[in-house]
Formats: C-alpha cells, sequence, structure tokens
C-alpha cells in the first residue's frame, strides 16, 4: 500500500534527483531532495494499516556551511520530523539526505556512527532531554565514552571546559538537572551538543520553552558559538520573530511540505506565498501608532492524513483558484535563490 502511494506521489513532484551539474559539495554542508516520512495509522483487532500520516511530504533544500537555515509554520506541519529524518533518529520513508556529499541513509552502522560526530541535536524541552539520574558531568562526558574519545582526565577536563563555553561554572558538573533554571539546563543541553565539536546542529525550538528574557540569552549564546565554532544550524520555530532575529534563510512549511524558502530579509518584507503572508501579518509590532493589517485565515489545517489535492493551502486560501484545487504547484525559482509553491506567486 505504501509502494502505491510513493508512486502516486512521485508523478506530482518535479525530479529532485541529486545530478552533476548541482552546487559542489563544497558549498553545500547539507542537501535534502524529496525526503518523506509516512507514519501508518492502524486500525481494528489486528492492526491493520488503513491509511498514511504524511508527516513529511517530499521536501528538498540545501544548507550552506556556516548558515542559519530557520524551518517555521504551525505546530504539526512536519518541522520535527525533518529534522529527526535528516539525523536519522526517524527513518524516512523516501528521499535523499547528503552530508558533505555522502548519502547518509546509504551508510552502514559503522560509518553513520563516525557521521553522528558531525550532526548534533539541542532538544526543545531542556528537562525532559537530561536524564535526571546523571551529573551534568556525566551527561556531557557521555559522548566521549559513546564514542571512545580521550581518557577519563582529558574528558572532565573538556567537560569544565565546555560548561564554561556556554556560560556555567565547573562545579556545576557536579550537580544534577533539577537543580537548575529552564535557561541552564539548556545551557547544559547545547554544551552536550557542542562536546564532539559537530559540524551540523538542529536546534528544535530550542527557547520556546524559556522565559522571553532568557530566550534572547540563549540566542545570543547561540550566535556567539557559531562565529566561534564555525557552525551550520537548522532552526526550527514557531515563533517568527525569533527566527528572523537569528536566520540567514527561512523555510516556511505547511502539511509537510515546503511552501516558500528564501533569505529573511526578502521573506520578511515581500513574502510571495499566501500563508507566509497570513504568518507575518501576525507578528505583533511594538508600536501603538503603527497600524497592521492582519490576514485571517479561514478553517482548520486540514488532516495530514488525507491532505487536500492540489495545493494544499487551497482550502484557507484567500486567492484560492480551480487550479489550485486539482493541481500541486510546481516548486520554482521566483527571484534569485527565492523558491515558491503557488501558482500565482
Amino acid at each position: 500500500m505504501l509502494d502505491d502511494v510513493l508512486k502516486i506521489d512521485a508523478t506530482e513532484n518535479p525530479s529532485t534527483e541529486r545530478s552533476g551539474e548541482d552546487v559542489s559539495a563544497e558549498e553545500f554542508l547539507l542537501e535534502v531532495h524529496n525526503l518523506k516520512k509516512y507514519y501508518p495509522l492502524k486500525m481494528g483487532l489486528f492492526g491493520k494499516v488503513e491509511s498514511w500520516i504524511k508527516a513529511v511530504d517530499g521536501i528538498s533544500f540545501n544548507v550552506y556551511r556556516g548558515e542559519t537555515l530557520g524551518l517555521v509554520g504551525e505546530s504539526g506541519c512536519g518541522k520535527t520530523t525533518t529534522g529527526k529524518c535528516i539525523l536519522r533518529l526517524e527513518e524516512p520513508t523516501d528521499g535523499k539526505v547528503y552530508f558533505e556529499g555522502e548519502d547518509i541513509y546509504s551508510m552502514n552502522p559503522e560509518e553513520f556512527r563516525a557521521l553522528r560526530r558531525e550532526m548534533q541535536i539541542i532538544f526543545q524541552d531542556p528537562y525532559g532531554s537530561l536524564n535526571p539520574r546523571m551529573t551534568v558531568g556525566d551527561i556531557i562526558g557521555e559522548a566521549f565514552i559513546i564514542h571512545n574519545a580521550d581518557s577519563a582526565r582529558q574528558r572532565h577536563e573538556k567537560v569544565e571546559e565546555l560548561l564554561k563555553v556556554v556560560g556555567l561554572s565547573p562545579y556545576h558538573a557536579r550537580r544534577y538537572p533539577h537543580e537548575f533554571s529552564g535557561g541552564q539546563r539548556q545551557r547544559i543541553g547545547i554544551a552536550r551538543a557542542l562536546a564532539l565539536k559537530p559540524k551540523l546542529i538542529i536546534c528544535d525550538e530550542p527557547v520556546s520553552a524559556l522565559d522571553v528574557s532568557i530566550q534572547s540569552q540563549i540566542l545570543n549564546l547561540l550566535s556567539d558559538l557559531q562565529e566561534e565554532f564555525q557552525l551550520t544550524y537548522i532552526f526550527i520555530a514557531h515563533n517568527l520573530s525569533v527566527v528572523q532575529h537569528i536566520s540567514d534563510r527561512v523555510g516556511v512549511m505547511y502539511l509537510g511540505r515546503l511552501v516558500e524558502l528564501t533569505d529573511s530579509i526578502t521573506l520578511y518584507d515581500s513574502p510571495k506565498h499566501p500563508y507566509t503572508q497570513a504568518l507575518l501579518s501576525a507578528i505583533p509590532v511594538p508600536d501603538p501608532d503603527y497600524t497592521k493589517e492582519r490576514i485571517v485565515l479561514e478553517g482548520d489545517v486540514p488532516s495530514s492524513v488525507e491532505p487536500p489535492s492540489g495545493c494544499s493551502f487551497h482550502t484557507r486560501c484567500l486567492y484560492c483558484q480551480d487550479i489550485c484545487k486539482e493541481v500541486r504547484p510546481e516548486w520554482r525559482e521566483v527571484g534569485e535563490d527565492h523558491f515558491v509553491a503557488c501558482h500565482f506567486a
């Protein structure tokens, strides 16, 4: 049944296979091609698969070395699942991901184990992602043990140095996660992600669970660390103001698909997709004299089990035409490095 679904979708999407004409891997750290993740929806006593939840439904993008690519959208649009598939925390249903030119899905377990040093993640929940039974020193140092890196003395020294880098003190290594505030716990999570000196860090809504006053501190810390360690970020969030502050380019997702992708300045100044325009209109402006036209989307987000035919956004779009209901819009370039999936962009 799943093979039939993939065949149908393949006819609707333009080819995203990697070719020799693509920009070399020297410029792109990460390349994602037609990534899909479907979850089986089982029904009945025997758990028969009745349909599929299309969490990620054929998205393609590249990440330049040293940049921050933001992924935004409403809850349930597939942002976090995309990040997990890139790291193979979730195995994809279809698609390809290239890291420095190497197809990570074709790697054997030993090869991918070595690659895990290069790709890390900062989780959304700064408490739930830390083992409450382990000290902070053990949590950060665990990565060195798993990858057989350094002696016990060297691990201890590196843990203390990492704590200093993220704004904590060496003596914090002897404490447990419950002894820290939310912001401090997230600093511990950042230190753990930095332990093996990765090239790519996926930040899965790293400030959404924090107080507003702490969010700015963590964002500034991430920016400083990126410059110091030459890091590349994929920054997943639903707060558009936060994404604007930290991102070089921004991709907007809706119902498992990318609908717009460009640099942050162009996106916020001149959005082309109706969904992007509606999202940006909801950002509050700290000026009581400024009047901003709000675009209110009618209806609810459709089910990812049975997404609408044609353009997935047509059920809520103010500019919907007949073609939108029947034909999926092509992912096309409408400006320099500005891609949109809309018939009328």
